[in-house]
């Protein structure tokens, strides 16, 4: 299948960058151009995009704004958002997972980085920039929610749907671990993991694993580590 990609970015000589290397993949297709938040939206419906490369700072509607609008729309409910931004540690990026994004990736990562990102996102496994370290958005949506100082209560009671060894697949999964890795840790197989994942996306409505990890830090299932 082919990956249909939109770009959003209010610098057109970036997109034009994006889309060479976009459309140089045989099994990816840049299917339009934004240059601002509002035309993304409207984009992303109009041209069935599987994932969107969308800029967070834009004029008018932003990236952010653009991203919740996204993730709001039940008709839009297959469309994958990943950030991109110029600066990886930037609080935006907390703001964009909640908001609905599926991982965020700097503006100066490698083309190698981007072109794996958007396959990671359009299988709805995306978690992080690929130059990011292990762990990193959960260290972001921990300094927030330190922060605001108390879990979402309404996050909690959404909570006591999971089994006990969904629980056990959540922590992991909040912890940057892969599929493999979970297995592993819990001995288990890769698949079992893959299906209390899924699960537990379906229970807790979830768009994909970025938003298991938020829901993870918003309801206290799992705390900010102290250094």
């Amino acid at each position: 299948m082919t990956i249909r990609v939109l770009l959003a970015d209010d610098q057109a000589l970036l997109r034009s960058a994006f889309r060479v290397l976009v459309d140089s993949e045989p099994d990816m297709q840049v299917v339009g151009e934004a240059a601002d938040g509002a035309e993304a939206v409207r984009l992303a419906g109009q041209e069935r995009a599987d994932v969107v490369l969308m800029d967070i700072r834009m004029p008018g509607t932003d990236g952010l704004t653009a991203t919740r609008m996204i993730s709001a729309d039940p008709d839009l409910a297959r469309v994958r958002v990943v950030i991109l931004t110029t600066f990886e540690v930037d609080d935006y990026v907390v703001q964009s997972l909640r908001a609905g994004a599926s991982g965020f990736l700097g503006k100066g990562s490698e083309p190698e980085e981007l072109l794996a990102a958007i396959r990671i996102a359009a299988a709805g496994e995306a978690l992080l920039s690929p130059a990011a370290t292990k762990g990193l958005i959960a260290r972001f949506l921990a300094q927030g929610d330190a922060s605001e100082g108390a879990a979402d209560p309404a996050r909690s009671e959404r909570l006591a749907t999971l089994t006990v060894r969904e629980r056990e697949v959540l922590v992991q999964v909040a912890g940057g671990h892969s599929n493999d890795e979970i297995a592993e840790r819990l001995e288990v197989s890769p698949l079992t993991v893959k299906t209390h994942v899924n699960r537990s996306m379906s229970k807790l409505g979830a768009r994909d694993r970025a938003q298991l990890v938020v829901i993870a830090y918003e309801s206290g299932l799992v705390r900010p580590r102290v250094e």
